[in-house]
């Protein structure tokens, strides 16, 4: 049942080109995988990418010299990449980006059947071309859903909690809601971006136009509603669901967005540096502090160093010496305060001396003038 039912919803929620638009040829003397019809560029590669679902996927991928973002563009339903190679070209240079786009299985000159979970593994194995043959991180991805691309850009989104951002083109709710606007999700329903929109942690930008008959402008309006980290919307006044890019505003706003983003994610960098060398600092004083633990744990080595006891006492004679020094020198002068106060006593015994000699003389000379007056009475 849920076979047939995922049957009829690709039936009616995809329509790949037909014929597709684009040929895929091979450079024989380069050995380049070329898009047919398109002159070859020297920083576009063509790709072919297998699934885990066993489909094989064409991609393009168009470098941007110094770029520090890399763009992940899943693109509308009836378009394939032969369709989007200038726009993809065109948004590498004014968006100053590196730029994957790919077919879903079943779209242009790739293998298989257009699925729900076979657009989940294109994308996928988009993503991990990115880490793996061009060195891109997490952190430095932005994800662009268009339409139906928002459903497996959103899917993977909800699984990767460092991506750099989120766009979501023109999104949809779900496959169900854009025909019936149901209040609820069935099993049976596809592309749930209205379940699995909250869990997405990055900033997402919703981009809608006004006048869209394919998906009304209620579904755009209610994913940014839902969204964890919101950025400042853009609902382009009278645009429709195919002509958002014919519109200034639309890459002005788009430019705005990834400079901010790419300014926040610069400043965590720059934060997370100063934190990490902090650490590189800390560990670099703990591995210095290392060695001399290492000795302390070896006696043995430690024992030959307090063998030569004799040069240790070499050290520790000037401290002998200084305390003799400092006895004698205390010493001394404890001698040389007694001979001091020795002085002061004999200075004291003298004074002592003369006053008693004063004294003496004293009583002499009463003695003498008694004798006189005695002489004097017998006169």
């Amino acid at each position: 049942m849920g076979g047939v039912t995922s049957s009829m919803a690709a039936k009616l929620a995809f329509f790949p080109p037909n014929p597709p638009s684009y040929k895929l040829i091979t450079d024989d003397a380069a050995g380049l995988l070329l898009l047919e019809h398109f002159s070859h560029r020297e920083n576009v590669d063509v790709l072919r990418l297998p699934t885990r679902r066993g489909t094989e996927i064409v991609a393009v991928y168009v470098r941007y010299p110094m770029a520090t973002s890399t763009l992940l563009y899943s693109h509308g339903n009836a378009a394939d990449i032969g369709q989007m190679y200038e726009l993809f070209i065109e948004l590498s240079i004014h968006l100053r980006v590196n730029l994957m786009g790919y077919d879903y299985s079943g779209y242009g000159q790739s293998s298989g059947k257009p699925s729900e979970h076979n657009t989940y593994a294109d994308i996928e194995a988009a993503y991990k071309c990115l880490e793996e043959s061009y060195g891109a991180k997490q952190e430095n991805i932005i994800l662009y859903g268009q339409s139906v691309g928002s459903g497996p850009t959103v899917d993977l989104a909800a699984r990767l909690p460092r991506l750099r951002a989120v766009v979501l083109h023109s999104p949809i709710l779900s496959g169900l809601r854009v025909m019936y606007p149901v209040k609820r999700s069935y099993w049976f329903d596809i592309y749930k971006n209205i379940d699995k929109i909250p869990l997405v942690k990055c900033p997402t930008l919703v981009i809608h136009g006004t006048a869209d008959e394919v998906v009304d402008c209620s579904h755009g309006k209610q994913l940014w509603e839902l969204c964890q980290e919101k950025y400042e919307p853009l609902w382009l006044k009278g645009g429709n669901h195919c002509n958002l890019e014919m519109y200034p505003e639309y890459l002005r706003h788009l430019k705005k967005f990834i400079s901010t983003v790419e300014r926040s994610a610069y400043r965590r960098n720059a934060g997370r540096r100063s934190v990490d060398g902090f650490e590189q600092a800390r560990r670099s004083s703990d591995c210095l502090e290392g060695p001399r633990k290492s000795i302390d744990r070896r006696e043995k080595p430690r024992k030959s160093t307090d063998r030569r006891e004799k040069p240790r006492k070499s050290t520790d004679r000037p401290e002998r010496l200084r305390f003799h020094e400092f006895m004698f020198t205390h010493t001394d002068k404890a001698e040389k305060l007694k001979v001091s106060f020795e002085h002061m006593e004999r200075s004291r015994r003298s004074v002592e001396y003369c006053d008693k000699s004063r004294k003496s003389m004293d009583l002499q000379l009463e003695k003498a003038r008694k004798s006189v007056n005695w002489v004097d009475r017998i006169r």
